[in-house]
This record gives structure tokens, C-alpha cells and sequence, in this order.
């Protein structure tokens, strides 16, 4: 007796359980391979964008010119030009109003970039929560579909008088495609939780140290704004 062990035979051969198992490995692959090109994309496009605003920024140009520059793209700005944005925007704000401290214009954009980082870091860490999770189930999603089947194989063995290869063999390689399944869907979601946590966190470097000088190229303007204040009120 000689059994079919190619693989789409395997697949449509077992058991409802495993054929499940294999259903969800499969889906949770899918939704990964596309979660990691996207998240290729956007970290890319972030990494870009800083590079392109760390060149303006630094350029000598002067800083209302950029902040309006960057309001003409609201909703295209990412990363850097975000913080900058929201820092500048409250202390055009605070300069204007009077009776305010040069320590209250200063603490308000810091606060106003410390949100408008935090809402970066949120849009940049989206989904990799995910492919942390297929990483590290995957596998025993797999495993469990493994043993389901062997326990399947040998359970089928205790019908029969006489056990041979060809009989528990079909059983044990559709079990054994489980795990693999699991294994496929584990190990991209693995490297690539670690590579892009790794740029996530590389970002996010600069964008902190993007922060503290901004702030103090604003501590360097206020005493000048709020002199000038001081004049125009006298």
C-alpha cells in the first residue's frame, strides 16, 4: 500500500482541527508579511522626512518661515516637523500674550513637543505589538496542531492488528506541516519585530535629541521676545 504524501494531499487530508490550525498560521502570516511592508514604508518615509527637516532646520533659515512652510503641508508632516510645529505654534502663542514669563513660554513648547513626540511614537510602534505576538505563538499554535495529529495517528493504530509505516505515516507528515506552518509564520515576524523595534528606537533618539536643541535655540529667543515686549508695553 503506498500513500500520497505530497503536500496539498496532506493539507486536504487532515484532520478539521489541523486543517484549522493551518487556516489561522496561514492568515496570521498574511496579515504579518503585509504589517512589515507597510512598516518598511513608513519607517523609511520617517527616516527621510528627518533627514530632509534636519537639513532645513539647520540651514540658518529663519525659523518662522520654516513653521509656515510646514503648516502649508499639515497632514503630510511627520516626525520631526510635527514636534517642531507643535513647540513653535505654542510659543508664538505665549510670546503674544501678555504678562507671561520667560520660564512659561519656554515650559509650554516643551510640554507641546513632548505630546506631539509621544503621538509619533504611538503611530511609529503601531503593529508591532502584532508581529511580537505571531513571533512568539505561532510556534506552539503549530506544536499544538502537531500533536493533535500524531495523537490522531496513533490513535488509529489501535483499530488495526498489524501497524506499518504506510499507515501512521500520512497522519505524522500532515502533523509535521503544522509546525512548519508555525516556524514560517514565527520567524519573519520575529526578525522583523526586532529590526524595526531597533529603528523605532533609533528615531525616537532623534527625535529627542532633536528636541532638546530646539529648546535651546527657543531659550536662546525668548529673553529677546519678551525684551521686546517689555519695550513695546513700556
Amino acid at each position: 500500500m503506498t500513500a500520497d504524501l505530497s503536500l496539498l494531499n496532506l493539507v486536504t487530508q487532515a484532520s478539521p482541527l489541523v486543517q484549522l490550525v493551518m487556516a489561522i498560521l496561514l492568515l496570521a502570516s498574511l496579515i504579518s508579511w503585509t504589517m512589515i511592508f507597510k512598516k518598511s514604508m513608513a519607517l523609511k518615509r520617517a527616516r527621510r522626512a528627518a533627514d530632509d527637516f534636519e537639513d532645513r532646520f539647520w540651514s540658518g533659515r529663519d525659523l518662522a518661515n520654516l513653521y509656515a512652510q510646514v503648516r502649508s503641508r499639515q497632514g503630510e508632516s511627520v516626525g520631526m516637523e510635527e514636534i517642531f510645529a507643535a513647540g513653535f505654534k505654542v510659543f508664538i502663542q505665549l510670546r503674544k500674550q501678555p504678562g507671561v514669563n520667560g520660564s512659561e513660554v519656554l515650559e509650554g513648547p516643551q510640554r507641546a513637543m513632548r505630546v506631539a513626540k509621544n503621538r509619533e511614537m504611538d503611530e511609529l510602534e503601531t503593529n508591532l505589538s502584532f508581529l511580537a505576538t505571531v513571533g512568539s505563538t505561532s510556534p506552539y499554535i503549530g506544536l499544538f496542531g502537531t500533536v493533535w495529529g500524531i495523537m490522531n495517528s496513533f490513535h488509529a493504530l489501535g483499530n488495526v492488528n498489524q501497524a506499518t509505516l504506510a499507515m501512521v505515516a500520512p497522519g505524522i507528515s500532515e502533523a509535521l506541516i503544522a509546525t512548519a506552518m508555525g516556524l514560517f509564520a514565527a520567524i519573519p515576524a520575529v526578525i522583523a519585530y526586532n529590526k524595526y523595534s531597533h529603528e523605532v528606537d533609533r528615531l525616537m533618539g532623534r527625535y529627542d535629541n532633536f528636541q532638546e536643541e530646539f529648546y535651546g535655540v527657543l531659550q536662546r529667543q525668548a529673553p529677546a521676545v519678551l525684551g521686546e515686549g517689555r519695550s513695546n508695553a513700556l
